[in-house]
């Protein structure tokens, strides 16, 4: 690193005080944003199994192909011009999952990841990133989805208790494109992850879904920004949360911005919270910046509240435990989400996980 890139990154280091790191407990990221973290020159991703016909992957070096102020994934370009590449040819239609998976590192030092997704013309596919284990981990994702290509990204956060994992999850879409985004936070101590879409020319579309489950001292957060910056775009923000234990904290933040250039927007976004018990939080600010009223439309919900009372009297009027109505419920709660995962073991393991999340919680 050049002792210029070294003023700016420490001229940039967050205090808490700036808007978009007021949520964030800064001194549980190990050093992430303020440099005092140990950096290792390795990149974990790897594919899981085999690779499709019309689909590469390998580590290489990588040239950016954003720009982001965030400080996280400046310090990680910084220290490193090597990533892993994953590329699907222009027209491939590929009928499996590709699966890609990050184990444990481990947690004396951090991996800086940087990761490229590239969905060639009318491609259409669907990306698995599966992320086990205890590390420390700071991530730039760039996803580019060209013209009239499909993508589906798939990102699980099945991490156990020790892990810090700040990243920006960043996709381009073009003309007639779709970006399909799921992301399951499910695990670790520390997680704040940042996904982005920029649209770059009319006729794409974007939808952001993603559930997560925090317990006891936990600390999740997401924060969603999409820019209408071209006619014709449509997006749509569906993440769901829910929190049991003390000290289990949540926050969820969209912000969709309209510019001026975007006539024929057509954008909602919605958040819901589930408080499992007494001493959790959940922070939940939807924001809407629009600069033309020529739009299809424009709106956002934000719900946080307790178990219904009425759904659990139900359930146990009809013989079922309290423990089994409160799962049942929040089962009921997420499905709606993780149904759209459409691979079965997959989704049947996130729910596994969440009911032993639930039952942890009660004890």
């Amino acid at each position: 690193m050049s002792s210029l890139q070294s003023n700016v990154l420490e001229n940039h280091t967050p205090t808490g005080r700036e808007e978009a790191w007021r949520f964030t407990p800064l001194k549980r990221l190990g050093g992430m944003h303020d440099g005092s973290a140990t950096p290792v020159e390795r990149n974990s991703l790897a594919i899981n199994g085999s690779l499709p016909t019309g689909v590469t992957f390998s580590h290489q070096e990588i040239e950016a192909v954003t720009e982001t102020d965030d400080v996280i994934v400046n310090r990680i370009r910084a220290f490193t011009s090597k990533g892993a590449v994953l590329s699907i040819a222009a027209s491939a239609e590929i009928s499996e999952p590709i699966m890609l998976n990050r184990s444990s590192f481990g947690t004396d030092s951090a991996e800086f990841s940087r990761v490229l997704i590239k969905a060639g013309n009318h491609s259409k596919s669907v990306v698995v990133i599966e992320n086990s284990g205890d590390t420390h981990l700071a991530e730039d994702l760039e996803i580019v989805v060209e013209p009239g290509a499909h993508l589906t990204l798939i990102a699980l956060q099945e991490w156990d208790s020790k892990t810090i994992h700040a990243a920006r999850h960043h996709a381009i879409v073009d003309r007639d494109a779709t970006f399909k985004s799921i992301v399951v936070t499910v695990g670790g101590d520390v997680v704040r992850l940042l996904p982005t879409v920029d649209f770059i020319a009319p006729g794409a579309s974007c939808d952001l879904s993603g559930v997560y489950f925090a317990t006891a001292g936990q600390f999740f957060e997401h924060r969603m920004f999409v820019d209408h910056k071209v006619p014709n775009a449509k997006s749509r923000v569906n993440y769901k949360g829910a929190l049991a234990g003390d000290k289990a904290h949540t926050v969820w933040i969209g912000d969709v911005f309209i510019r001026a250039a975007a006539e024929g927007t057509d954008t909602y976004e919605l958040n819901r919270n589930l408080l499992l018990s007494d001493g959790a939080r959940a922070d939940s600010v939807p924001n809407l910046e629009i600069e033309t009223g020529e739009i299809v439309g424009a709106g956002h919900a934000s719900t946080t509240g307790r178990f219904d009372d009425e759904q659990l009297f139900y359930l146990m009027s009809r013989g079922i435990t309290m423990d089994d109505a409160r799962r049942l419920v929040v089962r009921g709660f997420f499905n709606e989400i993780v149904s759209e995962i459409g691979i079965e073991s997959i989704q049947e393991r996130i729910m596994t996980r969440i009911d032993g999340e639930l039952e942890k919680a009660g004890k």
